[in-house]
Formats: structure tokens, C-alpha cells, sequence
């Protein structure tokens, strides 16, 4: 598969999903980039904005498996991952797997997950395995997580780790919809004589491993690269962050990058590309000193200032 290729199945599976979800071509793109640069999703936004839908209708349009988690306050690393079950016939233990052993995995209200389990799904996302009683068992590939939390209740939630926040490729939000979005999310109501609606499967597993092996072929010209590390250490001397975006963090802005120049049907990426992802792969992994969460400076406000900071390199196009 070429660029050209894997930029016009983005878009057909975009395409699909859009038929279901009412939301802005932009934030599917951006799930996407998630997908193409072999990382994982975070969803914050209100209950009933689509988020679930979101992640249901893009694993069905990939042609991937989909298991979904409700997060609770009482859920247990096991019943995350699963557990060693005694087989009477055989007077032995089993491993029983859990619901992490999917493609596409929703981690929906993960914030209400005490730190143990969280912890739990920390090594999956990062290991692509699981360690249960000593024993270690590789999950499916493709393999990732899109985790949802609810940002306006926080009564019985525990905040994410640094550790795992900075395991998200990406943060993003579905947001509510235009008058002419929501007209339009009726009118297929209207037209079907169930509540959910459905998408097809555009692809296969083998696909879908096929087009994440696409962004690695992307060439990224050594300014651009100078140009990608100098915005992830300028976080890191910006006077309201405490703590700026780490080494990995710059490596997935790089990774990123390559996957929204996919998207594009480029084979080369632009300063432009970073610009366009910088934003959803940056603004979640700063912490803010104290006194610029009270004066209620935004981290994205923060990114936006730093790209102001840093020049940008000249790049000739490529015909």
C-alpha cells in the first residue's frame, strides 16, 4: 500500500463513520492520526456527545474486534485483564481472558477506575501485553485504546497519572454539534427504526496493519525534525509550565506528524503537518504551575504561544 492508497482508505473510513457520527471531519482525522501512528485515544467531553459511538463505529468500519469496559470505582485489575480459572475436567488453571484482549478497546469513564486498575491498563497500552500471576500474554495486534472521561463530573474519580496521560497519542473532544448538525442527527432518527446506527467494514485486520505501515515510510527532512524537537523543549522553558512535554511526548508529535501527512496523501511532511497535530498530541502531557491553573490559563493556549516562539523552517515542496 502507497500513500495515495492509504490516504484515499482514511477517507473512505472516515466517510463511513461520518454516516453515523454527527461530528467534524477535523476530530475523526485526528482519531485517525491515533490509529495510523500505532497510539491511543483520549476522548474528554459531556455524556452523549458520541464518544461511544465514535469508538463502536470505528472499530466495525476497520474490521476490528470491539470491546468496550465501563470504568467503576469498584472494577478490579482482573476484570480488566482476566484471570486464571480452575478447569474441573482437567484439574488445572486456565487463563480466562478479560476484555482487554480486543483490537479496539473503549475505556469508557476511565477516570473512575481507582489507580490499581488504571495501573493495569497502563502496561497494555504501553507493553501490548498483560501480566497476570506472573504470566505475561501478548494482546492483539492492531491494538489500541480510546478512553472517554466525563470533564464536568468529578465527584468519585480519580485523575490520571502523568504517566498515563503522557500514554495517549492524543486528547480531543467530539463537542456538541452545530444547529444544522443536530437538524441532521434527527433527521436520520427519523428515517431509521432503530436507535443506533450502523457502519459497515471498509477494512480487515491486515489492512489496517498495512496502513499503519504507511507513516513509516514518510519522509521528514532534517529541518522539520530540528523544528519538531525545538517546539517539545521550548514547553519545557514556557514560564507557566511546571513540567513540559517529555522525550516520548516529542517522539509522538514526530509520529503524528507523519500520520497527518498520510492523511493528506503526501509522502513528505510539512512544518504544517505539525502545526495541524501539535495541539491534540502536546496540550495534555503539560502540567501548569499552580498559579496559572488559578488564573485559568489553558495548556493549549500554552502550546499556541510556544509554536509563536519558535521559528519556522522554510521547506521546498516537493512536486
Amino acid at each position: 500500500m502507497d500513500v495515495t492508497e492509504a490516504s484515499e482508505t482514511t477517507q473512505s473510513v472516515i466517510d463511513e463513520i461520518l454516516g453515523a457520527v454527527i461530528g467534524e471531519r477535523e476530530f475523526m482525522e485526528t482519531v485517525m492520526i491515533g490509529v495510523l501512528s500505532r497510539g491511543h485515544v483520549l476522548l474528554e467531553d459531556v455524556p452523549g456527545t458520541g464518544k461511544t459511538l465514535t469508538a463502536s463505529s470505528l472499530a466495525t468500519a476497520l474490521g476490528l474486534e470491539f470491546s468496550r469496559i465501563q470504568f467503576t470505582p469498584d472494577l478490579l485489575p482482573s476484570d480488566v485483564t482476566g484471570t486464571h480459572v480452575f478447569n474441573e475436567r482437567d484439574r488445572s488453571f486456565e487463563f480466562s481472558e478479560g476484555p482487554i484482549f480486543a483490537n479496539v478497546v473503549l475505556a469508557d469513564e476511565i477516570n473512575r477506575a481507582p489507580p490499581k486498575t488504571q495501573a493495569a491498563l497502563l502496561e497494555a497500552m504501553q507493553e501490548r501485553q498483560v501480566t497476570v500471576d506472573g504470566d505475561t500474554h501478548d494482546l492483539p495486534e492492531p491494538f489500541f485504546v480510546i478512553a472517554t472521561q466525563n470533564p464536568v463530573e468529578q465527584e468519585g474519580t480519580f485523575e490520571l497519572p502523568e504517566a498515563q496521560v503522557d500514554r495517549f497519542q492524543v486528547k480531543s473532544s467530539v463537542g456538541y454539534p452545530e444547529e444544522e448538525g443536530e437538524f441532521e442527527l434527527l433527521r436520520r432518527r427519523a428515517g431509521r427504526d432503530v436507535q443506533t446506527p450502523s457502519v459497515d467494514s471498509i477494512l480487515d485486520p491486515d489492512s489496517v496493519r498495512a496502513l499503519r505501515q504507511v507513516a513509516e515510510t514518510v519522509h521528514i527532512d532534517e529541518d522539520v525534525l530540528k523544528y519538531v524537537a525545538r517546539v517539545g523543549r521550548a514547553t519545557r522553558n514556557h514560564p507557566q509550565v511546571e513540567v513540559g512535554v517529555s522525550p516520548r511526548g516529542t517522539q509522538k508529535l514526530f509520529e503524528s506528524a507523519r500520520a497527518h501527512a498520510v492523511i493528506q496523501g503526501r509522502e513528505f511532511v510539512t512544518p504544517d503537518d505539525m502545526k495541524q497535530v501539535v495541539e491534540p498530541v502536546l496540550a495534555h502531557r503539560l502540567v501548569l504551575k499552580p498559579e496559572a491553573t488559578i488564573e485559568g490559563v489553558e495548556q493549549r493556549s500554552v502550546v499556541r504561544d510556544v509554536l509563536d516562539q519558535v521559528p519556522v523552517p522554510t521547506v521546498e515542496l516537493e512536486a
